[in-house]
């Protein structure tokens, strides 16, 4: 129905920066919040941040002020800039987007398959 496609991981040096994309496809007639997790090996998957429809945001306070999401909605698409990152930030990071496929119809949530961010020298 609809599908998350992430891009933008990679391997940064501490302290450099990264940005991810997610753009969303498919049978959308709504999308409304979207937003980012990350799970790192043997931890249980964490909210990054995430942005309403009109663009508020919030944050874990392990980010703030280093990463800052944004999101187009003409193209479907939500970001996240990365900064001033740790090796603690290592993870899978995974876009999510609630999403009314039809009107009249509850929201669901939708998950990209990740993408491997590795901060490390």
């Amino acid at each position: 129905q609809v599908q998350l496609v992430e891009s933008g991981g990679g391997l940064v040096q501490p302290g450099g920066s990264l940005r991810l994309s997610c753009v969303a496809s498919g049978r959308i007639y709504r999308l409304n919040d979207m937003g980012w997790y990350r799970q790192a090996p043997e931890k249980e998957r964490e909210l990054v941040g995430r942005i309403t429809s009109s663009g508020s945001t919030n944050y874990a306070d392990s980010v703030k002020d280093r990463f800052t999401i944004s999101r187009d909605n003409a193209r479907k698409t939500v970001y996240l800039e990365m900064n001033s990152l740790k090796p603690e930030d290592t993870a899978v990071y995974y876009c999510n987007a609630n999403v009314a496929t039809t009107w009249g119809l509850r929201p669901s949530d939708f998950w990209g398959q990740g993408t491997q961010v590795t901060v490390s020298s």
